[in-house]
């Protein structure tokens, strides 16, 4: 009877929480929206993908899920996404900046464009600092909550 009340608990670590995934739609953003709702997280996930970023939430159930657009690059959209998720929740325990892009340097370095560069730049260090930023300014006053920010890499 204790080993099935302590998986239960492994199973359920992320019950009551509330995670922001950037990026969420696909990828390692995807999964792991899916990996926190089974462990009992309500999920908002952002992204710019709009079809897949609704289809995974239809998919989650709407009790678990919700989707928000946006750019993380923009910092409007970013305090927007907070926002929603505080105002849908309450509170937010969790943010995984983990949209990235890399550009693919097949071409070389010296043929990469100066605005394949700036997009680099702009999603992978401006929209983490960005997330990072409104995330903790309603994480800050609970005293409370977990900010990760995933390096994107090259495959």
């Amino acid at each position: 009877m204790g080993s099935t009340s302590i998986l239960s608990s492994v199973v359920r670590r992320l019950e009551g929480k509330v995670a922001l995934i950037t990026g969420g739609a696909s990828g390692i953003g995807e999964c792991t929206a899916k990996l926190f709702a089974q462990h009992g997280a309500r999920v908002v996930v952002v992204d710019i993908q709009d079809d897949k970023g609704h289809s995974l939430c239809a998919d989650l159930g709407p009790a678990v899920a919700s989707y928000v657009h946006c750019d993380v690059t923009i910092e409007a959209d970013v305090k927007h996404a907070v926002d929603t998720a505080v105002s849908l929740h309450g509170k937010l325990d969790i943010m995984f900046n983990n949209a990235g892009v890399v550009d693919d340097l097949s071409s070389g370095f010296l043929n990469c464009e100066k605005s394949a560069f700036e997009k680099v730049v702009a999603v992978n260090v401006l929209g983490a600092y960005l997330g990072t930023k409104h995330a903790a300014r309603v994480m800050a006053p609970a005293r409370a909550g977990s900010i990760v920010t995933r390096r994107a890499r090259r495959r």
